[in-house]
């Protein structure tokens, strides 16, 4: 299997089947006891979490939450899945002729409105759309590329998104949308890329989005673990290390969140090692870029899904214009609660990452979002999503 093809189908799928750590399906060993750089949080009350049916076995891999009844997830098999009523009853379904693809990322506009992300090789990276709460759907991007894979996107506004994609010969040929409809190489802007230099397909979150012109590449799969960083809607680009653990092909940063222009983290791993604990989360005050560790995450193996307990449309909110500095009304320093899921398990913090507590039974979950502060959810294998209230 070529390197590219591992990375994208998964480099995570060799590691559940090298070490079947209590199955992929199934429960982990409480893994914080080896970890003495996650403290538990006192005083904390523990989150209500509530299982719900999704109306689907395929495993889901990206959740997206318009507000706090709706919400869209996606996941193998061409699924998706959204739910009106805040997860009470969800409705699952699979884009007609997309029933071979992965859909790794999914971006909710409305409960009618929504965009997915299919990660594989040479065709198989495509973007769809619906405007018709899936009724129908159309295809806006396909790539033609038969070396290319793209992993994941993220959105300014309905109509403003940037998509990421693996580096082939040192180029990422990153693709942005503008109108909604459209989607342009932007590749030649972006920074060379390192050798083997790829991001994730895991949540959906390799690429964050803030205010309306700032965005964050987490990658990995190279000799240095870096988050790329643009300013001004990507039309030029800036590329800062990280100190997350690197230098493999299957290690480096998974997901990237900002919570303001300052104020972001970063979490990942190493999948080549999927028992055990490493540098997995790391935070910058400064746009990006600088990053510094934060406690080990009782996550061991790779964060693969990071998420702020804020309303997130900040990050892909509803407007179009080009005020740069809307969404920024934030940008304040302090902690905010973060929480972080893998196959390894789901921890929160409370303190961004100064320490971590376990959330007990959340094995071989892939992403986490919230549609605000106290609301969000947690998607996984065989089709299971719970609800997260904090």
């Amino acid at each position: 299997m070529r390197e590219r093809t591992m990375r994208g189908t998964f480099l995570v799928e060799i590691a559940c089947a090298a070490a079947m750590f209590a199955g992929c399906a199934g429960e982990m060993a409480d893994p914080s006891q080896s970890s003495s750089e996650s403290a538990a949080v006192v005083g904390r009350r523990d989150p209500k979490l509530t299982p719900q049916t999704s109306g689907t076995t395929n495993r889901l891999q990206a959740i997206s939450p318009v507000n706090s009844k709706v919400v869209w997830a996606s996941g193998l098999g061409g699924t998706y899945a959204v739910t009106t009523d805040g997860g009470k009853t969800w409705t699952a379904h699979v884009v007609p002729g997309a029933e071979a693809l992965q859909f790794r990322d999914v971006q909710a506009v409305s409960a009618r409105e929504a965009y997915l992300l299919s990660a594989g090789v040479g065709t198989d990276s495509r973007i769809y759309k619906t405007v018709d709460g899936g009724a129908t759907w159309t295809l806006e991007f396909q790539n033609q590329d038969p070396n290319g894979f793209y992993d994941c996107f993220a959105f300014w506004s309905p109509r403003r998104g940037i998509t990421m994609a693996d580096s082939i010969n040192g180029r990422f040929p990153v693709v942005r949308t503008t109108d909604g409809l459209t989607w342009t190489d932007i590749g030649d802007e972006l920074p060379v890329a390192l050798a083997g230099e790829s991001a994730f397909a895991a949540s959906g979150t390799c690429v964050a989005t803030q205010g309306q012109s700032r965005a964050w590449i987490a990658t990995g799969a190279a000799e240095r673990a870096r988050v790329l960083a643009t300013t001004d809607g990507g039309n030029t680009w800036a590329a800062f290390d990280t100190p997350i653990v690197q230098g493999t092909g299957s290690s480096g940063g998974f997901s990237v969140a900002f919570r303001d222009r300052r104020h972001g983290i970063l979490g990942g791993g190493e999948l080549a090692t999927p028992t055990a604990l490493s540098d997995n989360f790391a935070r910058s005050s400064d746009g990006g870029h600088t990053w510094q560790l934060g406690a080990r995450a009782p996550i061991p193996g790779a964060i693969f899904g990071l998420a702020y307990a804020i309303n997130d449309r900040g990050n892909h909110g509803n407007g179009d214009g080009d005020d740069d500095d809307q969404g920024d009304e934030d940008d304040r320093d302090g902690r905010a609660t973060v929480v972080g899921t893998g196959p390894g398990g789901t921890a929160l913090s409370s303190d961004e990452g100064d320490s971590w507590v376990l959330l007990d039974g959340l094995a071989n979950f892939w992403a986490v979002a919230f549609a605000d502060a106290k609301t969000g959810w947690l998607v996984g294998t065989q089709g299971r999503i719970v609800k997260i209230e904090l």
